[in-house]
């Protein structure tokens, strides 16, 4: 299906108005309708998707987006075996970006690896449940991520409850935005596990651009919030670990793929 970019009316700003999008709010929860849900997660997942194709926008590279909002550029910190990792400031919470070519890999290829429940099985092996709540739409849905007692400190004992929508382009790029849904949302749909913190992805996913002789540019962006009693310092270190993922994913894509892979 072809992405086309949302108009603001007046009509939808109004009922969005009445949900805050804040991912932290407070712990009231509330009960929502399917037709709600969806229209505030498509609004939500909108805005998760431009903000994931500016980061994979070369022209844009030094930049950065949302610089309005006192957002710096993106700074590079490794550029190692055709891997770019970069960073951005964003409020308390750094948002981190991998950028790197698979030569003979196609975008339907990489896609398969590029989803929610497969990437957070790679920041934590400990990831004791991973299941889809509801499907919103054929291409919108809800998951709940849950971590145990023996994950590292980034994900012990939390939970998430996140929206994945995927798109197409035009071009044929493929974007998947992955955050998670409002506090008061989540728990509406899904009680929060005893002993459990409920963290915040306050934005992730995938750009895959298509490149000539079958292969692709893949943009990985994420901006965690753990909550907890963790040290925001703490976590922005971790957090640099966690956009890392794409060797292991490149490797899945590996085992998938009959013909050989190579970095550029």
């Amino acid at each position: 299906m072809p992405f086309l970019f949302p108009i603001r009316t007046k009509t939808n700003t109004f009922e969005m108005s009445k949900i805050n999008t804040s991912p932290r709010c407070n712990n009231k929860s509330w009960s929502i309708s399917d037709d709600s849900l969806r229209r505030f997660v498509f609004h939500a997942s909108e805005n998760c998707i431009q903000e994931l194709l500016s980061a994979s926008d070369s022209n844009s590279n030094n930049k950065g987006f949302g610089n309005i909002n006192g957002e710096d550029s993106w700074k590079i910190l490794a550029f190692d075996n055709g891997v770019e990792i970069s960073k951005r400031r964003s409020g308390s919470f750094n948002t981190f970006r991998s950028r790197w070519i698979l030569k003979s890999v196609s975008p339907q290829q990489f896609i398969k690896v590029a989803n929610a429940i497969d990437a957070a099985k790679q920041w934590d092996p400990e990831l004791v449940e991973a299941r889809y709540i509801k499907d919103v739409e054929d291409n919108l849905s809800i998951i709940r991520l849950r971590f145990g007692e023996n994950s590292k400190p980034l994900f012990r004992n939390r939970e998430f409850m996140v929206y994945e929508r995927r798109e197409t382009m035009d071009d044929g790029t493929l974007v998947v935005a992955v955050a998670s849904l409002p506090k008061e949302i989540a728990a509406g749909l899904h009680p929060k596990h005893n002993n459990s913190i409920r963290g915040f992805l306050l934005q992730s996913g995938w750009v895959v651009e298509k490149l000539d002789h079958d292969s692709c540019m893949v943009t990985y962006v994420i901006q965690l919030d753990p909550a907890g009693w963790l040290p925001k310092y703490f976590v922005n270190r971790l957090n640099t670990k966690l956009v890392m993922i794409i060797e292991n994913l490149k490797n899945q894509v590996l085992l998938a793929c009959p013909t050989n892979v190579v970095n550029s």
